[in-house]
């Protein structure tokens, strides 16, 4: 592979990183606001020991859950990219 190739895919996995980043510390604020709610959630079905308040808590809980395999897939993908960077980087210098 000519280092011209692997100097583009190198700028290819660079900018690929930086929108996983860039979305990783969205889903982070993201999730512990989701968190937040949901935990205000738990406390008021605790408290109040009702149907309604449980299923509150369950509704306000999924897309905390959901979230964070979003975010776990987004930290997958960065071991990923980050592979392939040191993949091409190891072939630059040889």
């Amino acid at each position: 592979m000519g280092k011209h190739s692997v100097e583009r895919q190198l700028t290819e996995v660079g900018r690929r990183l930086k929108l996983a980043r860039e979305e990783l510390a969205i889903a982070d604020e993201q999730l512990g606001v989701l968190d937040d709610l949901a935990d205000d959630a738990r406390l008021r079905a605790l408290v109040s020991e009702t149907p309604l308040a449980e299923s509150e808590h369950r509704e306000r809980q999924r897309p905390a859950d959901a979230m964070r395999r979003h975010r776990l897939a987004l930290l997958e993908e960065l071991v990923v990219l980050e592979k392939r960077q040191d993949e091409l980087l190891d072939r630059m210098l040889t």
